[in-house]
């Protein structure tokens, strides 16, 4: 079960990074055991390998300074970048007869979320490894200070996801937010203040999951039940083929319409947004995958839903719809966070019983408010036509997935728990890096310049990812 927040939380505190090598090596040594346990990934590939290579020795003979900024399609994506620099990097490096100084490593930058339901350890762990943590809704400035200094001066390169999130989506790029620009333009900026000469980088690096055997039994597997809790009536096989792409998809579309439905009634009656609800059954899955589908109509509906929970949320904190609906997602975050993480109290064992019992009274209410945008948070990146654009068996589970998220949150289950399909790959491709020190004079000519630069270059980078996910996908 997900820890339910009911009492009145002290402020966040920034967790500052405590680098320990030491704590490293034990980690990377202990990744395959790890990986083995605690992920479906039993094998990581790569793809020009040779480039981290090269940055890392100019990295360690202080004429570079770099940030990695990988996709973030699955929680796995941490496990994964830290066995590409374990072991990937110094196999084409020992072949190459390039010398480093090991281990290899690279800070940080995580969400300051993540220790609140991963727990305590979990930010002391992220400490030890060196990470630096962002508060996504705000401007965070003591965060934003620490991940500056390490990307001028810390003992090893940078590593973020330009995303800011997971998507669920192996081969969909969600925007990229500007923060990780900026901050590249900061380290040319410190460089410059301090007379270094060092050359500022970022390095593009695409993130894909594939799977070993395509598990279609196991996706029949888990649709049945995801029918079953959903109240559908569950399919019964049937034939040999009953797994086929075709059955698979006509049941994978019926869920999808029935959870649809479901939610739209469960808004319109209990929260008033007024919502076009459609009578179960009236959409129809396509007969075979080549047929034109609804799923425009879908996805129309698919957004009116995730706006009308995103406002829900947003009106009990008396927010603005403003932005894209990730930066809706961030706001509420925060905004849950201020009623939950009183900046505000006096010590909590200094307040009265009254006092006490009010604030726990919020805090509790905006934890229920904020399971509205979690829902939505999960569908970010649902275009109602994934699955029949391409429908791979990844992009199966992928979707069938982001539903098991769903129904697990509505449930009161953890999402974090998702069932493993079957064994996976990771595939790694290291792009090209961009010169962020190339763009300087185009930065610093004025602050219009500076916002323009800050956004081709979050372009640039959004372009070569999405490119890699196209390259990797054939």
């Amino acid at each position: 079960m997900p820890r339910l927040i009911r009492q009145v939380q002290p402020p966040l505190e920034f967790i500052p990074p405590k680098l320990n090598m030491t704590v490293v090596r034990v980690l990377q040594w202990l990744l395959p055991l790890i990986m083995r346990s605690r992920t479906a990934i039993s094998r990581v590939e790569a793809d020009n390998v040779e480039v981290l290579v090269d940055l890392y020795r100019q990295f360690q003979a202080g004429k570079i300074r770099f940030l990695l900024a990988f996709r973030h399609p699955s929680a796995t994506d941490p496990f994964v970048l830290a066995y590409l620099l374990a072991r990937l990097v110094p196999k084409v490096a020992r072949q190459r007869r390039v010398a480093l100084q090991y281990p290899l490593h690279a800070h940080f930058m995580y969400d300051r979320g993540i220790p609140l339901w991963a727990g305590a350890l979990m930010g002391w762990l992220y400490a030890q490894l060196g990470g630096t943590p962002i508060r996504r809704g705000k401007v965070d400035r003591v965060g934003l200070r620490s991940a500056r200094d390490l990307f001028a001066n810390g003992a090893l390169p940078m590593a973020a996801a330009p995303e800011g999130a997971t998507n669920g989506h192996t081969e969909i790029v969600s925007p990229l937010e500007p923060g990780l620009s900026q901050l590249a333009f900061w380290c040319v900026e410190d460089l410059h203040k301090a007379n270094r000469s060092e050359t500022v980088l970022v390095v593009p690096i695409g993130i894909q999951y594939r799977y070993i055997t395509p598990p279609w039994k196991a996706l029949d597997q888990l649709l049945t039940t995801l029918e079953a809790d959903t109240g559908l009536a569950v399919s019964t096989p049937r034939s040999a083929d009953a797994a086929t792409e075709s059955v698979l998809y006509q049941r994978l579309y019926r869920l999808g319409e029935h959870l649809l439905s479901v939610m739209e009634q469960f808004y319109s009656r209990f929260y008033h947004q007024p919502l076009s609800t459609v009578k179960e059954g009236s959409t129809a899955p396509p007969a075979d995958l080549a047929a034109p589908a609804s799923h425009a109509e879908f996805a129309t509906r698919l957004t009116a839903l995730m706006d009308a929970a995103l406002t829900v949320a947003e009106q009990y904190f008396n927010l603005q719809p403003k932005g894209s609906v990730i930066d809706r997602c961030r706001r509420l975050e925060q905004a849950g966070w201020d009623y939950i993480y009183r900046e505000d109290l006096k010590p909590i064992d200094q307040v009265s019983p009254l006092e006490h019992g009010l604030a726990d009274r919020v805090a509790e209410e905006a934890d229920l408010r904020l399971w509205h945008m979690r829902l939505v948070e999960s569908f970010v990146a649902v275009t109602g036509k994934y699955v029949l654009e391409k429908p791979t068996v990844e992009r199966f589970a992928e979707t069938t997935l982001l539903m098991w998220d769903m129904v697990a949150r509505i449930k009161g289950q953890s999402p974090f728990d998702r069932p493993k399909l079957g064994k996976q790959k990771a595939v790694l491709t290291i792009g090209q890096p961009l010169s962020v020190s190339d763009r300087w004079q185009e930065y610093a000519g004025s602050r219009r310049n500076a916002k323009q630069a800050v956004a081709t270059l979050t372009q640039d980078l959004q372009t070569a990812l999405e490119q890699m996910a196209i390259a990797q996908d054939k």
